[in-house]
């Protein structure tokens, strides 16, 4: 950091939205980094205002990557910054085949929690995504992810089976409790891809800490969930492209097909469900496959149209999202990642389409 960095001051002032309850009327960072204290620089202070939040969180999203597998730098650079824009400063990265670390040494850039590689049966994902392993190699390389990722590791617990012609479960009961085993021991949380239903149960009782779309919840593994305190992340506005993919497959696997639509017409149903059961959601948008970055307003309106109250699905973006992946929000010391709104977006969450500022290590960059 130049001496320059390390004076820059910038006054925030208006309502900063702390916590969902915890208003304060200003923040100056300092060095890029938080303080409620005037500093005896305040005169030469860049000021903004209006209502500030932490920098959002997208949980659920895949830098790196698009349909064909990975892509080149200038175009993980771009999906960064599509995210930036939006206002999402804390990614997680919920796997990916390319190398973004250079990533983490860009201040211009939002942080990213990465969960290493896919981890797949052969031919039983997105070609070029995943690790396509067999069960028996499961403990050996969800330690290499666990190892090579920021405390997560990503695997893949259903997908299309083509004998079947439906959605199946990939891995046998012990490989997951045994995979799960070492993930802990190395220090690292596991998540799930899952679209359907029949994996989650033997998930959860291996011991796994999120999974991601859950579409296949139901009343009998909801209180499951509950009770063992796993994470879903819902990625709505990925699971309304089920009816397209549903046609393309009709002809060919017609019980996958229906399946997928089944799963789409109960997916806000599902979502409530699990909210008032006490499953801790959060907001990921799964860009980066197929999906543009950028859109996690969009999810969190996707989640209110769920059902889910306004102030819980903003959390879910921000001080919940934020305290679960155990990164700090707008606290003394903390990164001064923000995002400044003309209006409040606990009264309309829709404000989160529009911000007026983007502020990342106490700079304003968009």
């Amino acid at each position: 950091m130049s001496d320059q960095d390390a004076t820059r001051v910038l006054h925030v002032k208006g309502r900063v939205l702390v916590g969902p309850d915890d208003v304060r009327d200003e923040l100056w960072a300092v060095g890029g980094r938080v303080t409620f204290a005037r500093p005896p620089s305040a005169d030469d202070a860049v000021t903004v205002s209006g209502w500030a939040l932490p920098g959002l969180v997208d949980a659920h999203c895949h830098v790196g990557l698009d349909h064909h597998g990975a892509v080149d730098a200038a175009t993980s650079e771009k999906q960064a910054l599509d995210d930036r824009e939006a206002g999402a400063l804390l990614l997680r990265d919920a796997g990916s085949p390319a190398d973004t670390r250079w990533i983490d040494d860009r201040e211009d850039l939002p942080k990213i929690i990465r969960a290493g590689r896919h981890i797949a049966r052969p031919r039983r994902y997105t070609r070029n995504y995943a690790h396509e392993i067999e069960p028996d190699e499961l403990v050996p390389y969800v330690a290499r992810e666990a190892r090579r990722g920021d405390g997560w590791v990503k695997l893949v617990g259903d997908w299309i089976d083509r004998e079947a012609g439906d959605l199946t479960a990939l891995w046998p009961r012990d490989a997951v409790e045994a995979a799960i085993a070492e993930a802990h021991r190395l220090g690292a949380r596991v998540t799930a891809h899952c679209f359907a239903e029949d994996s989650l149960r033997d998930l959860v009782e291996a011991g796994i800490d999120c999974v991601e779309h859950a579409t296949g919840l139901t009343e009998d593994t909801i209180p499951l969930f509950a009770e063992r305190g796993v994470a879903i992340v819902p990625t709505l506005v990925n699971i309304a492209t089920f009816p397209s993919l549903a046609r393309s497959g009709e002809a060919k696997f017609p019980r996958w097909s229906a399946h997928m639509r089944r799963l789409h017409a109960r997916r806000y149903d599902t979502v409530r469900a699990a909210y008032d059961a006490g499953v801790p959601v959060f907001v990921g948008t799964d860009a980066g496959g197929v999906l543009a970055h950028g859109l996690v307003a969009d999810e969190v309106a996707e989640l209110v149209r769920a059902g889910i109250p306004p102030l819980e699905a903003l959390s879910a973006t921000t001080w919940g999202a934020r305290a679960w992946l155990g990164r700090p929000g707008l606290e003394e010391g903390a990164p001064a990642d923000l995002v400044v709104y003309d209006e409040d977006p606990r009264a309309d969450v829709r404000v989160l389409a529009g911000p007026r500022r983007v502020v990342l290590n106490g700079r304003v960059i968009a």
